[in-house]
């Protein structure tokens, strides 16, 4: 959904109108609300905030299904180190910071 300058309002507005920006939102507007002319903030509805969060968790879902995916490619071609061998390699590096 674009965001047009009739959604970009300042939060002087927002507060003298709150009641008919709920419903405008409600109906399916979001609005940006500025503060000192900079954007402050975003007044959606909750059902679409439900549904922002639940793409990010799907997102969040795919990113390590990819991640495990290239593991077990990695396996399947042989790119793999002992534990102990990793863990000298990571204790190795972490005596070398400090």
């Amino acid at each position: 959904m674009a965001i047009s300058t009739k959604d970009v309002i300042s939060l002087s507005q927002a507060r003298a109108s709150l009641s008919e920006l709920a419903d405008q939102v409600q109906a399916g507007a979001e609005i940006i609300i500025t503060n000192n002319g900079e954007r402050y903030v975003a007044l959606i509805s909750a059902q679409r905030l439900d549904y922002y969060h639940q793409l990010e968790r799907e997102r969040i879902h795919l990113l390590l299904m990819d991640d495990a995916s290239k593991g077990l490619e990695d396996i399947a071609a042989g790119k793999v180190k002992e534990w102990a061998v990793f863990c000298d390699h990571v204790n190795h590096r972490g005596n070398s910071r400090g």
